[in-house]
């Protein structure tokens, strides 16, 4: 149930007893009368509130919403245009799609046709991570009873729109959760990301379409504004980082598990000690991971200087702890973090911070599709190396020689992927250097004394 100063939005109906995923129970609790108000207005004016509301992507990298929708021109553009919601929810760390695939698929499926409608799509895809099967099948029954109340199909509740949706269940592979590697998947080939530029989504995506792809909890968004306009949702969070946020909390807390607030109002101390419980068996803290696997590692005891608003408006420096740090998207950034897909990973002091890595590296080189050289190479030395640390096999250059092969990765790939397996080896290198430096060779054994001068033997 709903932690204390939680604010939910999103997930409103989510864990409430005798809340059901169908259709019957959704249209009780208001389900589909936001849909109703949209066909009534014009696609651009949708457009304009999405963009008004501020609202952030929330699968990773936090662009705006209104801005990526914008991209398309319906004056100019001649080809369909399509919207790709993308369920592929693989990022270590989070699980808070997947709680909306299976306790309120309607409520994503609304957003998706208000989104669809006002970017003149006829034709969309919910692209599902294959570890969903449950999840597939429901959304599949779900479709079906919205197709059944004519609010999906053809000429929907009698405004002369059409729109089909339909679900494709991925294979399991990290990498199509990568906008262009999800297009290429689901165009039937292998999921190899597309450089940009030319290939953005907005211009060049599905069958070199226009297409928008947004994620799952970013889409349920959609609804929520359209329900109290773009100017009042902007009021939920802080400038620049509107709206809730669901954060997923794993690791060596009290009480791991989602939960919703207005984005940058708690901080990372009041979550974890709050809201969690604190640290698991009466232990420390020694780090976190504040945005899934592939965000840096924030070290507990660390200070920050950011920039903040005063009173008087001026920008003022101030320097706060790990604890002190506000859950937002441009905090976050600016202590050299991310706030990515809200995998909030907890350590305690009893871990072994080589061991962390290794088990993360070991996940990036299976994961990598191994387009880029960079990537498919460097990926499984990290893995190589950080695997034979881990054993305690460690010698004086490794230190320098995973930072060399991370550092020989990161902006050089056709995708985020390499900043994703590079950035946890330079963070955990920069913030542990203690753990992963060799033991100190022992000292030499002393010579043994020279044996004493024996007494002349007497004749």
């Amino acid at each position: 149930m709903p932690a204390p100063a939680e604010r939910r939005l999103i997930f409103k109906h989510i864990d409430r007893p005798g809340y059901t995923p169908d259709i019957e129970c959704y249209l009780r609790h208001g389900g589909y009368e936001q849909l109703k108000k949209a066909v009534t207005m014009k696609p651009a004016d949708l457009i304009n509130e999405v963009k008004v509301s501020g609202l952030r992507g929330r699968g990773g990298a936090g662009f705006s919403c209104g801005l990526k929708w914008s991209f398309i021109d319906p004056a100019k553009n001649t080809k369909p245009v399509y919207l790709i919601c993308n369920a592929d929810e693989s990022e270590p760390g989070t699980f808070k799609d997947r709680q909306i695939l299976h306790k309120d698929p309607h409520q994503m499926i609304e957003g998706m046709i208000i989104s669809c409608f006002a970017n003149h799509a006829h034709l969309a895809y919910i692209y599902i991570r294959g570890e969903f099967p449950h999840g597939a099948r429901l959304l599949e029954k779900c479709l079906a009873e919205a197709k059944a109340k004519n609010f999906l199909g053809q000429d929907i509740l009698g405004t002369g729109y059409d729109l089909e949706i339909y679900v494709h269940r991925g294979a399991g592979a990290y990498i199509c959760g990568e906008e262009t590697g999800l297009i290429e998947s689901l165009e039937g080939k292998r999921a190899y990301p597309r450089i940009k530029p030319p290939y953005f989504p907005a211009v060049l995506g599905l069958y070199m379409s226009p297409t928008i792809v947004n994620n799952v909890e970013t889409l349920c968004n959609v609804k929520h504004i359209v329900e109290m306009g773009g100017a009042a949702f902007a009021k939920i969070g802080k400038p620049n980082n509107t709206g809730t946020r669901v954060l997923c909390v794993s690791g060596d807390v009290v009480k791991p598990g989602y939960y919703e607030f207005e984005v940058g109002a708690l901080t990372l101390g009041e979550l974890i000690y709050d809201v969690c419980g604190g640290i698991r068996n009466g232990r420390k803290l020694k780090a976190v991971i504040p945005g899934g696997s592939s965000a840096k590692v924030l070290r507990a005891g660390e200070k920050y200087k950011i920039k903040q608003k005063g009173a008087d408006g001026a920008m003022a420096e101030k320097e706060i702890t790990l604890d002190e740090v506000p859950l937002d998207f441009d905090t976050m950034a600016a202590v050299g973090s991310m706030a990515g897909s809200g995998g909030v990973i907890v350590m305690d002091d009893s871990r072994n911070m080589v061991q962390c890595l290794a088990n993360i590296a070991e996940f990036y080189a299976h994961e990598s599709c191994g387009q880029c050289t960079p990537c498919r190479e460097g990926s499984l030395w990290m893995k190589k190396i950080t695997t034979r640390l881990a054993a305690g096999e460690i010698h004086a250059n490794d230190p320098a020689l995973l930072k060399s092969v991370a550092d020989n990765i990161a902006g050089r790939t056709i995708c985020a992927f390499g900043e994703a397996c590079a950035w946890p080896v330079q963070s955990f290198l920069a913030k542990f250097p203690e753990e992963f430096a060799a033991p100190p060779s022992p000292a030499p054994a002393a010579a043994p004394a020279q044996a004493q001068a024996q007494p002349a033997a007497r004749g």
